[in-house]
């Protein structure tokens, strides 16, 4: 592999007021990068000039003014390249030439039998030339002809000289020979005498010699030609070309350069930084978006591109992108065990280790405030990623996991001897089983937002559960893993489906608040199976390998193939990988950590010990069913999402406990208006002390609820010792 660049200067562009290179011009020196515990993560932008962000992997300088070049800098260009100016550059072109170095000598060293068949043959050549050559020498056969032609031309005298010269050159020539032999075999045999290795030198010597004389002036080489399997270029005028065949840049348009191509610190393939140049009408973003078109330009498959949007915190702006080419495809080969196969225990309000991107950087899930969906094709390691975070929730022994298993086969049977609620299945006793589950955690839900609403403000500042609250009021984390979720919807008839909907969307919307985190997987998910209502206000996406882009954005998010997140580009060989999107227009490609059930049986009974050594074995892990279809307490939605938008205000005007509502699940409470609010208030068992309240900054008299009336409303079975 090369870089090729051109060493015609051309001048220099403004981009955002900052002197920078176009790609023909790769001369200014380039900022090291750093690596350490931080390696991979955005630093702060420093504030001096010169200095630069480590993002990603890819170093983004400081662009502040350009110290002006030497004038021999400008005559000659730079006395050292730029990957030997930057320090992982040079560490990744040296690991490169070991690799290369390395790969040739294993390559010539399996095929040494060969070549010594092909030298030996040539000494053979060799020696037979030495001997023929050695003849014609010690007998002065060259003057033969000089001989003759005396002799034919009968001229005596010169005969005669030349007859007493041959005599004296073959005496002569016969002796030193001879002398020659003797000396060399005395001189072997005393060797020999010394070190066992003076006759194999020998030898080898006179096979190295002979082999050297029998070469055929035409003959190629006796060594096979070592390609090297390192076949991606990567040169400024590739990705121009490439470019403007995605019509990403114009006829006559070139990049422009902030971090010049250089081989990244792992070393396993390409990275630059690149400006689009203005006037073009082009952004990032629109790059992102033609990844597919940029990578067949390139030569390489899709899997081996990534560009990425550098954002202005990063030192960036809406052109301004991060590109990364690899030698090869870098999600196939070994699998990573996961990190928590080697821990004891862990703490599920921490990043859950997941896996790792084509970089080799590490990929973690911050869950206690998202909920997550699974997706795509079966037998692709669907079900192994959701065990991850299943994995991180048993080693906690003050998480409490509910699982639910559609197929009912044997990937969620370790799980329990640990879950709260564990059903496998879809027939008809296990969808009751199903139904009163989430009826259960509703209640709960229910029951920590009344004991959240009545915490003052210095203790929950923020209206959500904190690790102190749970601590003190006994409400852990709880983890709602759902596998198969699409075997649930299809087997329950429409009312039950509808119930069963929107238990769960109440839950995804507003369960993370009060600790809940769901994790659903399903495979295709279409508006049947997995209704858009549930899946579109899950903002955390995984999906293995699918079948087009319309399942792929199924499972993503609408639009998302269309910014590069493109479950459909992964193959069959991509077992365990996926796309993974944590935002709008945040997304990686991730070979997610491996725990097959083996492992994961040993940590869900790590788990057990770890529960019952902290006396939080609970539910059905310890033996203590419960008659889920009738929830003991049950505590009205509308009862604590009033007081939820209340929490802050002693009273309230009508008017504006309908916006907060509306605010807090539109899709629960937007179409309630006064009356409809007054009645289901009613229902829920408030009885208004007076209709009309002050309340807002002019303390109007207007149509209101006071905070008092709903608490009161509360029923008295629960307290914040008790736990569901």
């Amino acid at each position: 592999m090369s870089i090729e660049f051109d060493d015609t200067p051309d001048q220099t562009e403004t981009a955002n007021g900052h002197a920078v290179t176009p790609f023909s011009d790769m001369t200014r020196p380039l900022i090291p990068r750093q690596s350490g515990p931080d390696h991979g993560r955005v630093r702060p932008f420093p504030e001096r000039p010169g200095m630069a962000a480590l993002v990603d992997e890819v170093i983004v300088p400081d662009l502040g003014p350009a110290p002006a070049p030497s004038d021999d800098d400008e005559e000659f260009g730079p006395i050292l390249p730029p990957w030997l100016r930057d320090g992982n550059a040079f560490k990744g072109t040296a690991r490169k030439l070991w690799r290369r170095s390395k790969y040739k000598a294993g390559f010539h060293s399996f095929r040494l039998p060969l070549y010594a068949v092909r030298w030996s043959r040539r000494a053979i050549v060799g020696l037979g030339r030495s001997i023929a050559t050695g003849w014609v020498w010690a007998f002065d056969l060259e003057g033969r002809a000089l001989r003759k032609a005396a002799v034919d031309s009968l001229d005596g005298s010169e005969y005669l000289r030349l007859r007493e010269q041959h005599h004296r050159r073959v005496k002569l020539r016969l002796w030193a020979a001879l002398g020659t032999s003797l000396t060399g075999a005395v001189a072997l045999a005393v060797a020999d005498d010394y070190s066992h290795a003076a006759m194999p030198a020998a030898a080898l010597a006179s096979l190295v010699t002979f082999g050297i004389v029998g070469k055929p002036e035409d003959a190629a080489s006796i060594l096979d030609d070592a390609i090297t399997p390192l076949a991606v270029e990567l040169t400024p005028d590739h990705l121009n070309d490439a470019f403007r065949a995605a019509n990403l840049l114009g006829k006559d348009a070139s990049l422009v350069v902030v971090q010049p191509i250089m081989r990244d610190a792992t070393d396993i393939g390409w990275t630059c930084v690149v400006d689009l140049p203005k006037g073009g009408g082009k952004k990032a973003a629109d790059v992102v978006a033609a990844r597919d078109t940029l990578a067949a330009e390139l030569g390489i498959d899709e899997v081996q591109l990534m560009v990425w949007r550098i954002r202005a915190g990063e030192g960036g702006h809406a052109a301004r992108l991060g590109m990364w080419v690899a030698d090869d495809d870098p999600y196939i080969g070994g699998k990573s065990p996961s990190p928590l196969l080697n821990l004891d225990s862990f703490d599920v309000w921490g990043e859950i280790p997941f896996g790792r991107n084509a970089r080799g950087k590490l990929i973690s899930l911050l869950l206690m405030w998202e909920s997550m969906f699974f997706g795509g094709l079966p037998r692709q390691g669907k079900t192994f990623s959701q065990r991850i975070p299943a994995a991180a929730a048993a080693l906690d022994p003050y998480a409490r996991i509910y699982c639910a298993d559609g197929k009912g086969g044997r990937d969620w049977k370790a799980v329990s001897r640990i879950a709260h609620r564990y059903i496998t299945g879809a027939e008809s006793d296990a969808l009751e089983a199903f139904m009163g589950m989430l009826a259960e955690l509703i209640g709960e839900m229910e029951r920590r937002f009344s004991v959240i609403n009545g915490l003052s403000d210095e203790v929950c500042p923020e209206g959500k559960l904190t690790p102190q609250i749970a601590k003190k009021y006994h409400m852990p984390p709880i983890l709602v893993f759902i596998d198969e979720l699409q075997e649930y919807f299809s087997a329950l008839d429409q009312k039950e489906k509808e119930v069963a909907l929107e238990m769960m969307c109440r839950l995804a919307r507003r369960g993370p608040a009060a600790g809940f985190i769901l994790a659903l997987a399903s495979q295709r998910p279409d508006s049947d199976s997995v209704p858009t209502k549930l899946r579109e206000i899950i903002s955390v996406r995984f999906s293995v390998r699918c079948v087009d882009k319309a399942s792929s954005d199924m499972v993503l998010g609408k639009g998302k193939a269309s910014i590069g997140a493109d479950a459909s580009l992964l193959s069959a060989e991509h077992k365990g990988v996926g796309v993974l999107v944590t935002g709008p227009a945040e997304f990686d490609t991730v070979r997610t950590d491996y725990i097959d059930l083996p492992a994961f049986s040993v940590i869900c009974e790590k788990g057990r010990a770890l529960r019952k050594d902290a006396g939080t074995l609970t539910g059905d892990a310890a033996g203590k069913l419960a008659d889920l279809a009738a929830p003991q307490v049950v505590i009205p939605a509308i009862l604590t999402d009033c007081l939820t938008v209340m929490r802050h205000a002693p009273t309230l005007h009508t008017v504006d406990l309908l916006t907060g509502l509306a605010a807090l699940d539109d899709g629960t409470w937007g179409d309630l208006n006064p009356e409809t609010l007054a009645a289901q208030l009613e229902a829920a068992g408030v009885v208004r002390s007076t209709k009309q309240v002050r309340a807002g900054a002019d303390k109007a008299n207007l149509a209101g609820y006071r905070r008092a009336d709903l608490e009161a409303a509360m029923p008295a079975t629960w307290s914040p010792e008790q736990s569901a």
